[in-house]
Order: structure tokens, then C-alpha cells, then sequence
């Protein structure tokens, strides 16, 4: 599903990757784990295809992002991945409804009982008419979850998706990415610094100072 081959990246000088081989399967719930400014989230915002390398290869179900052009690739991030962030990234001015179904629209469909399918999923059929500001973290959480499921992508990419909830809330949202692995198939690579969220994963890899620890 994907593979990185001896990608690097820098930021004016500082190298923050530094030769990353990578290979995950298909169905795979990857934890990423690594401290502040370890990579941890430019190898995601990589393979998600929001940023480029400055070398090596990343093929991800069958394509290589290196050598897409622009449109491509944005259609890459539209069509094969959903992303879940730590501070949720909902537009406040919209409704539950509306979030969730930005990405459809964007990929040119109304598929209105499609929206009402992933938010049942995440329990919150009910909320559709509330706005962002109504909600409580999890619940905010929960919606970003059914967005990032709504155009049913074959990868998740979650950067932190537990950091602003409390106990709780978290095992709850970590209990629906871990379903959508297993129930549903979909790849998911997780970035965390916490090793109670990250073992939840079938698999944790550790990063640090822009390399994969053995």
C-alpha cells in the first residue's frame, strides 16, 4: 500500500528527514511515535501528498507522488486519503452536515445518504444541523472522523488526533479509527507521542531526529 525509499526533506538547513524506508500493508494501523520536531508529522504531510520531498520515492497504492504534477496530486489527496487533525480543522461557519460532506463536493458528488451513513457511524445522526461551536471536543472530533471517511478513502492519515481530548473522548475517537482498520479495511498511519494511543496500532514504529529507530 505504500512504500518510502530513502526519502529526506529540509526546511532551509535543518534536515528533518534523513533517509526513510518504509514499506506498510494494505489494512495496516501503523503509530508512528517520536517527539516534538523527530518528523513524525512531515513523513505524514509526505505521504499524504501535501508536501514533497526533496529526494527519494513514495509510491502509495500504486502511484508515485514524486512524480505527480500538481493537479494530480490534488486530486491524489481528494480521492485516496482522509485526513484527521489534533485541533479538528472544521469550518465554524457551516454545519455538521455541511464538514462532513465538503469532501464529496469536491470531488463532484452530492451523495447526501452517504453523509448521514458516516455520521450514524460516529453517533452523531443527530447533530446535523448544529454548528462546530455547539459541540464538545469529542464531538468535534467525531465529525472530522466521519469527513475523513465520507469519500470512503483507502488511507487515513490522523496526526495527533487525541491531543486536544480529554481520557475519554480520546479512547473513544481511537476505538473508531481502530474499527475502521479492522472492520473496514482501510490503511491508517496514526503520529502520537503517546505509547497508550500508539499500542493500539498492530504496529509502532519510533522516529527520532528524522530517522527510523531499529
Amino acid at each position: 500500500m505504500i512504500l518510502l525509499d530513502d526519502v529526506r526533506k529540509s526546511y532551509g538547513n535543518a534536515a528533518v528527514l534523513r533517509g526513510i524506508d518504509l514499506e506498510v500493508s494494505g489494512g495496516e494501523f501503523l503509530s508512528i511515535m517520536g517527539s516534538s520536531g523527530s518528523g513524525k508529522s512531515t513523513l505524514l504531510n509526505l505521504v499524504g501528498g501535501m508536501d514533497r520531498p526533496d529526494s527519494g520515492a513514495i509510491r502509495v497504492d500504486g502511484q508515485d507522488l514524486t512524480a505527480l504534477s500538481d493537479e494530480p496530486l490534488t486530486l491524489y489527496r481528494r480521492r485516496k486519503v482522509g485526513f484527521i487533525f489534533q485541533f479538528f480543522n472544521l469550518l465554524p461557519n457551516i454545519t455538521v452536515f455541511e464538514n462532513v460532506e465538503m469532501p464529496l463536493l469536491l470531488n463532484g458528488s452530492n451523495d447526501t445518504a452517504r453523509v448521514m451513513e458516516c455520521l450514524s457511524h460516529v453517533g452523531l445522526r443527530d447533530k446535523i444541523r448544529s454548528y462546530p461551536h455547539e459541540l464538545s471536543g469529542g464531538q468535534q472530533q467525531r465529525v472530522a472522523v466521519a469527513r475523513a471517511l465520507v469519500h470512503d478513502p483507502p488511507l487515513i492519515l490522523a496526526d495527533e488526533p487525541t491531543g486536544s481530548l480529554d481520557t475519554t473522548s480520546g479512547d473513544a475517537i481511537m476505538s473508531l479509527i481502530a474499527s475502521l482498520c479492522r472492520e473496514r479495511g482501510r490503511t491508517v498511519l496514526l503520529v502520537t507521542h503517546d505509547i497508550s494511543i500508539a499500542r493500539r496500532a498492530d504496529r509502532v514504529l519510533k522516529i527520532r531526529d528524522g530517522r527510523i529507530l531499529p
